[in-house]
């Protein structure tokens, strides 16, 4: 990863086909584009791989989160679950819903733990938000169960997996929804976009009513459309679709390579003594878009990460200390810091994000060091790193 790695003359054919019309909205203008949908062709591409009858494509992974969750009907008094451990957007989704999020703890997943979401389940929890963090997948399949049982929404972040999957089933398609980003360092990138997978139609109209401003898209005429709800504008243009369309249309090279990176490294480390990986559920539908470590404790973690760095293995993360992806750093939550005065600020009690109980997840991620798997490696390049490994851990 990322797919821009792999940029070439199929992006450039697509937008070019976009320019010629010069029809770079979306919708309409039926004539002038010449048969050229981009938008709608991505859509209709990623449903089939996926095995799914809808898929709407929106201007970004953040928007299909808020999408997903006004599809379902999230709003003021309910109660999300989520992880410590994502990129900060999806809090900001639940927030921004008005939903308050409710931290659950990871396990060796490096993804929310089913017996944590079931400790953390209240009367006032209206749905789970999982995270299939790194390319790599949650318990998915103990997750829906208990939502099943308790009657539950399940949303899939699958922002980070394009590509995974879980017993022959994509990531993105076991919830009532999943969410998918294509920014300019996901496994495929549209430069900025991301898509929403509903799992029925009526959700499916929700979500495209909701990222157009409420148009019910119905006719030929957008200025005669109906608008049965509010909305917003999470439109992508067909500049970025044309770019992701090419994109996806290499998805099974881009996988296929960062699984064979990635085995060709992890067993080279596999012959260490004292390093744990990661847990992954289902080792075949692993994206592979990062190998993680688990060090023996935060000490050696830390250690890990220098030594892997002054080695020249580069692109190695401690999350631990990210800003941007682990909860213990997100001070603007913490402070419940937003632009002008939220919900949260009007409620009876407001909620206190700085004293979120994730012992769990501390434990853990204190010990994760993970390594971006590249697709543009050479065999020169893999054997570099693997000489990296035994400057670092020896042998």
């Amino acid at each position: 990863m990322p797919g821009f790695e792999v940029f070439g003359d199929e992006e450039r054919r697509e937008v070019e086909d976009v320019l010629k019309t010069g029809v770079l909205f979306r919708y309409g203008f039926d004539d002038a584009r010449e048969g050229h949908w981009k938008a709608r062709t991505f859509e209709q591409e990623y449903a089939k791989r996926l095995g799914v009858p809808h898929c709407h494509l929106c201007s970004s992974g953040t928007a299909a989160l808020s999408t997903a969750l006004a599809a379902a009907g999230i709003g003021v008094g309910d109660e999300v679950i989520v992880p410590p451990f994502t990129f900060v957007a999806t809090v900001e989704a639940v927030l921004m819903a008005g939903a308050t999020p409710v931290f659950a703890d990871v396990d060796e997943t490096l993804c929310l733990d089913p017996d944590s979401v079931a400790a953390r389940t209240t009367p006032d929890t209206r749905a789970v938000l999982v995270v299939h963090m790194c390319g790599s997948m949650a318990r998915i399949g103990r997750l829906v169960d208990h939502c099943r049982r308790h009657d539950l929404i399940l949303i899939e972040d699958a922002a980070q997996a394009a590509g995974a999957s879980y017993d022959g089933r994509a990531l993105g398609t076991f919830g009532r929804l999943g969410c998918f980003s294509f920014d300019a360092v996901k496994t495929i990138t549209c430069g900025e976009g991301g898509a929403v997978v509903p799992s029925d139609r009526r959700l499916y109209e929700r979500a495209f009513q909701y990222t157009d401003h409420g148009h019910d898209h119905l006719g030929a005429n957008r200025g005669l459309d109906g608008h049965p709800i509010l909305g917003t504008n999470y439109r992508i243009s067909e500049l970025n679709a044309a770019v992701g369309l090419a994109q996806l249309r290499k998805l099974d090279f881009i996988v296929e390579t960062q699984r064979r990176n990635k085995s060709f490294l992890r067993e080279a480390l596999a012959v260490h003594s004292g390093i744990g990986f990661r847990e992954v559920p289902d080792p075949a539908g692993d994206s592979a878009t990062f190998l993680t470590l688990l060090a023996d404790d935060e000490t050696h973690a830390r250690e890990v990460t220098a030594a892997l760095g002054g080695a020249g293995v580069e692109g190695c993360f401690y999350w631990y200390d990210n800003n941007w992806h682990y909860v213990r750093r997100w001070e603007q939550l913490s402070r419940l810091q937003t632009a002008g005065r939220s919900v949260h600020h009007a409620l009876e009690k407001i909620p206190d994000f700085g004293a979120i109980e994730i012992e769990q997840s501390d434990r853990i991620m204190a010990r994760a060091v993970s390594m971006q798997i590249k697709l543009a490696w050479t065999p020169r390049d893999l054997d570099r790193i693997v000489a990296g490994f035994k400057t670092v851990f020896g042998g």
